[in-house]
């Protein structure tokens, strides 16, 4: 039995985000194939994410050596360590997200940062930082109106959080995108019809 923590990234309704659908759909045929399976969701729009400045570096650095920390500062621990044990402890993480003016919402970038934390998630070497959390495996549900493809040096959201990812250790990593349905409008459904195809067999074999 594994858990698995389902990220959503994206506060439009579904039938007006691509993203959405896929998510949906994958959580719905997840659950239906792994039924003995801990679900955990966490959408993202709806969560206290302080941003990363001052007070989360204060408040995560007195954590860490042991010094008092504030109001502020005790609440902020609070919120980075809530989600981090969440992010840790799973076994599986699912996160979907839509390409926003060429990288992620602002939700997931504040999201992200919260899991860098030296003993959690990585840890430094003299070599470098290593990742600490190489059992986990992940799957990215990214949804973009362009065509961008894999190479491109405008797409900074799927390549965005895949860098985050493996940062910390995180290597086994499956993808499904859908592109192009607003570029070319008149085969917009069919290209997310076969999408969601791919994010159904995806969610089975997961």
């Amino acid at each position: 039995m594994s858990t698995v923590l389902f990220v959503k990234a994206n506060d439009r309704p579904a039938e007006e985000s691509v993203s959405v659908k896929m998510y949906e759909a994958f959580l719905k045929h997840y659950k239906e194939t792994h039924a003995e399976d801990t679900v955990v969701e966490v959408h993202l729009h709806e969560q206290e994410l302080p941003l990363l400045g001052w007070d989360m570096i204060q408040a995560n650095y007195k954590s860490a050596t042991g010094k008092e920390l504030s109001g502020k500062e005790k609440q902020i621990r609070s919120i980075v360590e809530k989600h981090l044990e969440q992010f840790t402890s799973a076994d599986k993480i699912v996160m979907a997200f839509p390409l926003w003016n060429l990288t992620v919402p602002s939700v997931l970038h504040a999201y992200l940062d919260l899991m860098h934390l030296p003993g959690k998630t990585f840890r430094y070497t003299e070599a470098g930082p290593v990742g600490l959390l190489s059992d986990k495996r992940a799957v990215l549900l990214n949804a973009r109106g362009g065509v961008y493809g894999e190479d491109s040096p405008f797409e900074m959201a799927v390549h965005f959080v895949k860098r985050h990812l493996n940062f910390f250790g995180i290597t086994n990593i499956s993808t499904v995108v859908i592109e192009g349905h607003h570029q070319f409008p008149d085969q917009g459904a069919s290209i997310i019809e076969e999408g969601m195809r791919k994010v159904v067999m995806e969610a089975k074999r997961f």
